[in-house]
C-alpha cells in the first residue's frame, strides 16, 4: 500500500514582511506613443524622507526605461533620463511633482530671450500641455531668484504673449523654475507637466484642514505591503484620504473608516465617490477610544493621527494616544501590520519603547511644508 506524501508544511508566510519592503502600485495602461520614443531628462519633487521609496516606484514602474541621475539633484528632489512617453509620468502616486528639465548654456537668464533657447522653452511647455485635457493650463508662474527683475518680467510677458496663458504671482497651472544647475555652468529651466502638484488628487472634491498629503498616504499605503486579502481599518479617517489611497494601490477584503465627527465622514463621502471606491470603502461614525469594531478583525490598520497644532491639542493627546494604541492592538489580528503618522514624535516613542503590543519596524522622517512628522511601521505582537 502507498502512503500519500505529506505536505510540506514549511511554506513561506506570506504575513511575514521586512519593513523596508514596499509593494509598487500596477502602472496604468500607456497610451500610444509618438515616434519616435522621446528621451529627456525629469525631476520629481518628493516629500523629505520619502526619495528611497520614490525611486522604488519609478524603477518598478518603467525599469530599464529609467535611470537615476545622482548628479544635479537638490534635497526632496529625484533627477532622472527618462524613455517614454511622458504621460506615464502623470500616474506616479509618491511624488509630489514632476518636471522636464532643459539646460541652456548662457551666462545670463536674459539670452533664454534668443530665438533659439525661447522657441525650445515654448516646444517644452506645448510638450506639457499636450498631456492634459484641452483648457487645462490658464495660467502660468515663473519660479525664480529675482522672479521681478526686468529680465523676468520681460520673459514673462513674452511667454504669456506667445502661450495665450495669463500670468499669476500664485502657482499658475503652467509652472516654470528658472535657476543654476548645481553643477556646471549655464541656466535650467523647469516644466512641470502637471496643471496641478501630482499630490492634488483629482478626486479631493471635499477637503478638511489638516487633511494628509495624498503622496504619502500612498507612501503609507505601499510600505504596508497591501494585498488583496487584506481587511483594512483606518482611524479617525477624516477625508479619507488613506483608504482612497490604498484602494488605488490594491484592492483589499474590506475597508473601513471610523471618524467620531459625521461632517468629516461627509466629506470623506465625497472623495470616496469621486474616486469610483463607493462599493469598496465602508465609511462609519465610532469614536476610536471604544470601537464598534469586532476583535482581531484587521490585518492593516493605519491613521492620520492629530498633530496637536492644526487639530486637536498636545494635552488631549497624551490621553488619547495610549487608549488608541490599546484599541488598535484589540482590532489588530497577531501580526498585523499599522502605519501611523504623528508630530507627536516624543509621546509616541515613549509609548512605543517596551511596548507589549507593538514592535516598531520602522520609523521615516518626513518633511511636509515646514513640518517634520514621523510615520511608524508597527507590527502587532503576539
Amino acid at each position: 500500500m502507498n502512503t500519500p506524501k505529506r505536505r510540506s508544511t514549511n511554506r513561506p508566510n506570506p504575513r511575514r514582511r521586512q519593513a523596508e519592503r514596499v509593494a509598487i502600485p500596477k502602472p496604468a495602461p500607456e497610451p500610444p506613443s509618438p515616434s519616435p520614443i522621446p528621451v529627456m531628462e525629469c525631476e520629481a519633487d518628493v516629500a523629505d524622507g520619502l526619495t528611497g521609496l520614490a525611486w522604488r516606484e519609478l524603477k518598478a514602474r518603467f525599469g530599464d526605461r529609467i535611470e537615476r541621475a545622482e548628479m544635479g539633484a537638490r534635497d526632496s528632489s529625484l533627477r532622472f533620463v527618462y524613455v517614454g512617453n511622458p504621460f506615464q509620468l502623470l500616474s506616479l502616486r509618491t511624488v509630489q511633482a514632476v518636471y522636464t528639465v532643459r539646460h541652456y548654456p548662457v551666462p545670463r537668464p536674459k539670452a533664454l530671450l534668443g530665438d533659439q533657447h525661447f522657441k525650445r522653452m515654448l516646444a517644452d511647455i506645448a510638450a506639457a500641455r499636450d498631456l492634459a485635457p484641452t483648457e487645462s493650463f490658464r495660467t502660468l508662474t515663473i519660479s525664480a531668484a529675482g522672479s521681478d527683475s526686468s529680465v523676468m518680467m520681460r520673459l514673462k510677458d513674452e511667454l504669456t504673449t506667445r502661450t495665450g496663458l495669463e500670468a499669476t504671482e500664485e502657482e499658475g497651472d503652467l509652472l516654470l523654475r528658472v535657476r543654476r544647475p548645481l553643477i556646471g555652468e549655464g541656466w535650467e529651466v523647469l516644466t512641470r507637466l502637471s496643471p496641478r502638484p501630482l499630490a492634488t488628487r483629482a478626486w479631493r472634491v471635499c477637503n478638511r484642514e489638516g487633511a494628509l498629503n495624498a503622496a504619502v498616504a500612498a507612501a503609507m499605503a505601499m510600505l504596508t505591503m497591501p494585498m488583496p486579502e487584506d481587511h483594512v481599518l483606518n482611524l479617525m479617517c477624516g477625508s479619507g484620504t488613506l483608504l482612497i489611497e490604498r484602494l488605488a494601490a490594491e484592492t483589499c477584503a474590506s475597508a473601513i473608516g471610523y471618524d467620531i465627527d459625521p461632517t468629516a465622514l461627509d466629506c470623506a463621502a465625497q472623495n470616496v465617490m469621486a474616486a469610483g471606491f463607493a462599493d469598496h470603502i465602508k465609511l462609519r461614525q465610532g469614536d476610536i477610544r471604544d470601537l464598534p469594531h469586532p476583535a482581531r478583525s484587521a490585518d492593516v490598520i493605519c491613521a492620520d493621527l492629530p498633530f496637536g497644532n492644526l487639530v486637536g491639542s498636545h494635552e488631549g493627546n497624551v490621553a488619547l494616544y495610549p487608549v488608541l494604541l490599546q484599541e488598535a492592538a484589540r482590532v489588530a489580528k497577531p501580526g498585523a501590520r499599522a502605519a501611523f503618522i504623528t508630530g507627536e514624535v516624543r509621546l509616541m516613542d515613549g509609548l512605543l519603547d517596551g511596548s507589549p503590543l507593538w514592535s516598531t519596524d520602522q520609523v521615516i522622517r518626513v518633511g511636509l511644508g515646514g513640518l517634520h512628522p514621523r510615520l511608524y511601521l508597527l507590527s502587532r505582537k503576539g
